[in-house]
């Protein structure tokens, strides 16, 4: 069997968040002297994945030095989405495809600081797909909503949802087989193949595969620490959990 690989999607310009991010990639901006990406790869390590890609685009170069430096002794490959200024999330995961290749993974996205936890909790979870859900949190139009069914499957998956028929928020820490991360792929390689879809997320992959009966199951970790950074409130949140 395949162990379990590491997906790290980083290669967007924080627009949101600047001027933090004039000079800087988000994921190397700091919480209490640490920075955003050097917390996940630590916790990454600790919870036993050693195959790591980060998929890089907005001043890459930082990313790189940064995780050489910091990190010299962990297995980690870069992928330059070189239209990182015209694409999201689901372009850049379908770049991973050839790293991942039928493994199982985990994908994370770079702006998501989190407890440790919160990975060994969906590690530790006995199904094939998951996705990590907060319940106790507001929901509006930006969050990920989620919609369960009585079996905790997943039935529907996306940020148009309506706030009351969702569970809670995709905190956008995933894990996926090998066997779907291969449809999975076929799915992103599709959408992408029209320009119209070159700013589509990859829960709309995510979505495409719910609809033909692919099971994704939620791993609930209300409680635990953990926000998503995408603007200077959502920041100020981050430093007052973990600075």
């Amino acid at each position: 069997m395949s162990s379990t690989k590491a997906v790290i999607l980083s290669a967007g310009v924080g627009s949101r968040i600047r001027p933090l991010t004039d000079n800087r990639p988000k994921t190397l901006l700091s919480l209490g002297g640490i920075t955003i990406l050097e917390r996940m790869l630590a916790s990454i390590r600790a919870c036993g994945i050693d195959e790591i890609v980060v998929v890089v685009g907005y001043l890459h170069e930082q990313i790189e030095s940064f995780v050489r430096e910091k990190f010299p002794e962990l297995n980690v490959r870069f992928i330059v989405n070189n239209r990182y200024n015209e694409t999201n999330t689901g372009y850049s995961l379908m770049l991973a495809e050839d790293f991942i290749a039928g493994s199982p993974f985990v994908k994370f996205d770079g702006d998501v600081v989190f407890e440790e936890e919160v990975l060994r909790r969906l590690m530790a979870s006995s199904e094939e797909n998951c996705l990590c859900i907060n319940q106790n949190i507001q929901l509006d139009s930006e969050e990920v909503k989620v919609v369960l069914d009585s079996e905790n499957r997943i039935i529907q998956v996306g940020k148009e949802i309506a706030p009351t028929d969702a569970i809670g928020e995709s905190i956008g820490i995933e894990k996926i087989s090998g066997y779907t991360g291969t449809l999975l792929f076929a799915e992103l390689r599709a959408m992408m193949g029209s320009e119209n879809n070159l700013q589509e997320y990859y829960e709309g992959a995510y979505e495409r595969l719910i609809t033909r009966g692919i099971a994704f199951h939620a791993v609930d970790i209300t409680g635990l620490g953990w926000t998503e950074i995408d603007t200077r409130d959502d920041f100020k949140t981050a430093e007052d959990i973990f600075g």
